[in-house]
């Protein structure tokens, strides 16, 4: 269902309410359409194995009722395989999930690897759809080797889980030590750029 749908859904519950309040009612039914409807599958599927999958249905705030089949899979399905569904973001490719957090470990000191692939933590409200962990866990055991420990750890309840990258900036803004590393508006203006490189080497 498009946001147009949607809105056209809430709007005949809307009239009389203020432009900011019918689009704050959109974004909470897109919300909690997401939440209840859309599905990360265990592995890529093709569309005639996901029609075999019971559907979903959502009832809208006027009493509309749809059923979701094989596009509530097909939704999330780019954030773990992109390419193969032709997906590309301001011009770019997107890269999967799986393959940002490979590059990310691969990036780190050799030695911390293994510790950080047994402890990944999901965080956002992205990873709340179901079937994410299990997934991007699947995902993670077929690029690595059969000896390397995979741990995808989901703790916390969801206000947790929205809310945690916001929470660890916070404490980590919070440190002395972090507060040495902040370029003031000042700094910026007179050096530029290169004052990032200065004091974040």
């Amino acid at each position: 269902v498009s946001t147009q749908s949607t809105e056209a859904v809430v709007s005949t519950q809307s009239t009389g309410v203020s432009s900011t309040w019918h689009d704050y009612q959109v974004d909470q039914v897109i919300e909690d359409l997401i939440h209840h409807v859309l599905q990360v599958h265990d592995k890529p599927a093709t569309e005639e194995e996901l029609n075999m999958i019971p559907g979903s249905v959502f009832e809208f705030p006027n009493g509309y009722s749809h059923l979701f089949g094989a596009e509530r899979f097909k939704v999330p399905e780019p954030l773990f395989d992109p390419l193969g569904t032709n997906l590309r973001i301001l011009g770019g490719d997107m890269l999967a999930a799986q393959h940002v957090l490979s590059s990310s470990i691969s990036m780190c000191d050799i030695d911390v690897r293994p510790g950080l692939w047994s402890n990944i933590v999901l965080a956002g409200g992205t990873t709340l759809l179901t079937g994410f962990s299990e997934r991007l866990t699947t995902e993670c055991h077929a690029k690595m080797t059969s000896s390397t420990k995979v741990k995808v750890v989901t703790g916390g309840n969801t206000t947790d889980r929205i809310f945690s990258a916001w929470v660890g900036a916070s404490i980590l803004a919070s440190l002395g030590t972090f507060q040495e590393l902040w370029i003031s508006k000042q700094e910026y203006e007179e050096e530029g750029k290169l004052i990032v490189d200065k004091k974040c080497p």
